[in-house]
């Protein structure tokens, strides 16, 4: 059951498109305006932008992929929606009560999803990857389907 009426979840939500922006900043954002309170969407969480060389990219989530067992952990998604989330979970204080309600009221999508259509979403400021000096930078997809990731694109 929905704790919240419609009409207040509608004014309360923010969407971010993450379309050819870096990661970690609209991570950022998504986690401050988390909070703050407001319901995060975060849409076309492939097509988000990581920045290093790709041979190091790989190599680095190969690495924490395998590292430790499947029963206890850590678990590294390799959707990218699921590993969108899991950058944004890094910039909670999830342990705490504040932050467990943060990373509850916030969800990543691959492409957009029906009920988020006819929202207006936000491209940030300032998070655009074509600013990074050195093009030395790769997709959440392309980095996803390197590890081993299988999804289906909307």
């Amino acid at each position: 059951m929905d704790k919240q009426p419609k009409a207040k979840k509608e004014e309360n939500l923010f969407v971010i498109d993450a379309e050819g922006m870096l990661v970690g900043r609209v991570a950022t954002q998504a986690a401050r305006a988390a909070l703050h309170g407001k319901l995060v969407r975060v849409i076309n969480a492939e097509k988000a932008v990581i920045s290093g060389s790709k041979k190091f990219l790989v190599a680095e989530w190969r690495r924490r992929f395998l590292m430790g067992v499947p029963r206890k952990g850590p678990y590294i998604h390799r959707y990218p929606d699921r590993m969108v989330r899991r950058i944004i979970r890094g910039m909670l204080p999830h342990h705490q009560p504040r932050g467990r309600e943060a990373f509850e009221n916030t969800m990543c999508y691959i492409g957009v999803p029906t009920e988020l259509k006819g929202h207006k979403a936000v491209k940030l400021e300032g998070a655009s990857a074509e600013k990074l000096p050195i093009n030395r930078s790769m997709t959440i997809a392309e980095l996803c389907k390197e590890i081993g990731g299988k999804w289906h694109e909307q």
